[in-house]
């Protein structure tokens, strides 16, 4: 071997090894397959629920007791005990439902949410579980509004609550009446009682809530279906698996029974979905 000259044994060995480092570096670097929803609730043994606690028969906290109660808590437990997870529940709100579910906030939303198509752009939904149509609140002293067909009348104004379904669905739908979008700390409750408003819209399940709660509130419901629409429970997409494990879970209750005993329990069960 001449002088100066490196070991070709030599320079084999140092490439052999600075491959095995760039490998290494390389499997070190890339991301981790963080695996399905599924995966994750039974190996934390935890199962993160996005509620809206102001929904009255579906998830609602009592304002005296703090206790959260409605079909869908009651839902949830049994869901949560069919994977053997404890549940922890994670507050939300229909505006920031979306956003919750993809920056993975909560591992689903049970919480009764209404499937219009721009969500189902976003969302991914479980079949339908309630249907519900869309319903009148006034004041029992309201002359204007009597029945359905008062509502969409020159000089009558209808509210509806900032970024709910209802906004849409009413700038759509409303020829002459006038339309008020109710953004917080107003609420639709306190237009109506102030005479700001005549009228305002809501689900069957809210509606429920004013009958039962306020004395002054009457119900207007349609005459003829107006816009009927499916509720059902949310996950974000990409989990197909995550997805099959949810729309098994409302299959199962609604064929068992479990959906409509819920659902009478807490005042809903005229909406159960077939």
């Amino acid at each position: 071997m001449n002088q100066g000259q490196p070991d070709p044994r030599l320079r084999l060995g140092l490439g052999a090894a600075v491959l095995a480092f760039v490998i290494g570096a390389f499997f070190l670097s890339a991301p981790v397959r963080a695996g399905t929803t599924l995966e994750r609730v039974k190996a934390s043994g935890t199962l993160r629920m996005c509620i809206w606690p102001e929904y009255y028969g579906v998830a609602f906290r009592n304002p005296k007791s703090q206790a959260i109660s409605g079909l869908d808590i009651e839902l949830s437990a049994e869901f949560a005990r069919t994977l053997g997870a404890r549940l922890s529940y994670v507050e939300s709100s229909f505006a920031s439902l979306a956003d919750d579910l993809l920056k993975d906030k909560c591992d689903l939303s049970l919480q009764a949410v209404l499937m219009p198509a721009e969500r189902q752009q976003g969302l991914r939904f479980s079949q339908p579980y309630l249907r519900s149509d869309i319903y009148g609140i006034t004041t029992k002293s309201n002359r204007s509004v009597r029945r359905w067909d008062d509502i969409d009348q020159p000089g009558v104004v209808v509210a509806v609550q900032a970024d709910s379904l209802m906004e849409p669905l009413m700038q759509k739908a409303l020829r002459s009446a006038k339309l008020l979008v109710v953004r917080p700390p107003q609420t639709r409750e306190q237009e109506l009682e102030s005479g700001r408003a005549d009228v305002f819209m809501a689900d069957y399940p809210y509606s429920r809530r004013l009958l039962e709660q306020a004395d002054w509130a009457r119900l207007v419901a349609p005459t003829r279906a107006f816009n009927p629409i499916s509720y059902a429970y949310a996950v974000k997409p990409g989990d197909d698996e995550w997805l099959r494990t949810l729309d098994g879970f409302v299959a199962a209750i609604k064929r068992d029974g479990r959906l409509e005993a819920s659902a009478r329990r807490y005042g809903l069960g005229d909406v159960v979905g077939r």
